[in-house]
C-alpha cells in the first residue's frame, strides 16, 4: 500500500466541471456522472453546476478573498481552509499517533493507515485501496495509459511522480543529499531517509497483525505475505519464483530473456537494471560519490568508504557510531 500523497500533475480535464485526473481511465468513469446533470452555467467563466451558482459567483468577486495572496473562493468554508495554508495551523489530530491535520477528510484518509480500511475497488480485479487517487492511479494498470514521457529518452509512464524519479536515477548524476554517519550521497531524500536506518536500527514500519517491525516497507510487505497470507505475489512464468514487488520480478524476467537495456557510453556493455551500468560507470569516471563523515575523504565506491569509516571512526573516538551492513 503506497502511502505518498505528493501532488502530481492531471492532464486530462473534464470538459464540464474541470475536474482533472491522472489517467484517461479515471476520466472515463468520472465522465458518465454529468449526463443530464449540470444544466446550471456561470455567465462569467462558463462553467456547468448541478444547481444555482450564487456560491461559485463568489470567485468573481471580493466576498471570500484571502487577505495572504488575494485569491478568491466560492465560499466562507473554503477561504477557512486555504487560510490554514498560511497560518500552518492543523487543529484535526490522529489519536492513534498525534499526527495533525489541516482538514478533517486527511485526517480519515491518514486514519486508514492504522485501520487498514480500503474503501475503494477497482472494478476490473476487486483490488482495494485506500484512497480513490490511488484507485485512479491503479486504473492505468489495466488500460495501459501511459502518458507521462521522458523528453530525454521518451520512455513513457503511468505516473508523473515516477518519471521523475527515472530521470533522476537514469539521467541526471546530481547528489545532494548526505549520510551524517558514512558520507554516502543520494539523489534524493527519500533514499536517504530510507539508508539512515541501516545505522539507527530504526523500524518504523509494523505488521498490524502482530509485533513484528521492519526497517524497509518492501520488509513488511514480505512479511506480510508470507506469515499472513495477505497482499499478492508476482510469481515469474519461466521458473515460478515469486516476489513481493512487480519492479522485482520484471528484472527477474529479464536475465531469463537475456534482455539488457542499459547500455554504457563508454565501452557499449550492456546491463540488466540501471544499478549495475550504475555501479560499472564508475570504472569510467574519477568522480568520487561517497564521503567519509569522519574526515571528508571521498571514495569512488562504497565498499571502500564502509571500510574506510570502520577504521577512521574509531581514530577519531567515535566509539558509539554504528555501521550496519
Amino acid at each position: 500500500m503506497c502511502l505518498c500523497f505528493c501532488s502530481k500533475s492531471r492532464p486530462y480535464l473534464c470538459t464540464v466541471c474541470d475536474k482533472q485526473f491522472t489517467t484517461k481511465g479515471a476520466l472515463d468513469i468520472h465522465k458518465p456522472k454529468h449526463a443530464a446533470k449540470y444544466s446550471h452555467s456561470c455567465t462569467q467563466c462558463g462553467k456547468s453546476y448541478p444547481s444555482q451558482v450564487c456560491s461559485h459567483m463568489n470567485v468573481h468577486s471580493n466576498k471570500c478573498k484571502c487577505t495572504e495572496c488575494g485569491k478568491c473562493f466560492g465560499s466562507k468554508y473554503e477561504l477557512t481552509l486555504h487560510s490554514r495554508i498560511h497560518s500552518g495551523e492543523k487543529p484535526f489530530e490522529c489519536n492513534v499517533c498525534g499526527k495533525r491535520f489541516a482538514q478533517s477528510s486527511h485526517l480519515v484518509v491518514h486514519s486508514r493507515i492504522h485501520s487498514g480500511q480500503k474503501p475503494y475497488i477497482c472494478h476490473e480485479c476487486h483490488k482495494t485501496f485506500s484512497t480513490s487517487g490511488h484507485l485512479n492511479t491503479h486504473m492505468s494498470v489495466h488500460t495501459g495509459d501511459k502518458p507521462y514521457k521522458c523528453s530525454l529518452c521518451n520512455k513513457s509512464f503511468s505516473q508523473s511522480g515516477h518519471m521523475q524519479t527515472h530521470k533522476r536515477h537514469v539521467h541526471s548524476n546530481r547528489r545532494p543529499y548526505d549520510c551524517r554517519y558514512c558520507g554516502m550521497l543520494f539523489k534524493c531524500s527519500r533514499d536517504l531517509k530510507s539508508h539512515v536506518r541501516t545505522h539507527t536500527g530504526a523500524k518504523p514500519y509494523s505488521c498490524r497483525h502482530c509485533s513484528e517491525c521492519f526497517t524497509f516497507d518492501s520488509q513488511l510487505k514480505t512479511h506480510l505475505l508470507r506469515s499472513h497470507n495477505e497482499g499478492v505475489w508476482f510469481t515469474c512464468h519461466i521458473c515460478e519464483k515469486k516476489f513481493t514487488l512487480t519492479g522485482n520480478l520484471k528484472k527477474h524476467i529479464r536475465r531469463h530473456e537475456g534482455v539488457k537495456p542499459y547500455v554504457c557510453n563508454e565501452c557499449v556493455k550492456c546491463f540488466c537494471t540501471a544499478t549495475e551500468l550504475r555501479s560499472h560507470a564508475l570504472k569510467h569516471s574519477d568522480i568520487k560519490h561517497f564521503c567519509c563523515g569522519s574526515c571528508g575523504k571521498y571514495f569512488k565506491y562504497t565498499e571502500n568508504v564502509k571500510r574506510h569509516f570502520r577504521v577512521c571512526s574509531v581514530k577519531l573516538g567515535y566509539v558509539n557510531v554504528l555501521l550496519r551492513q
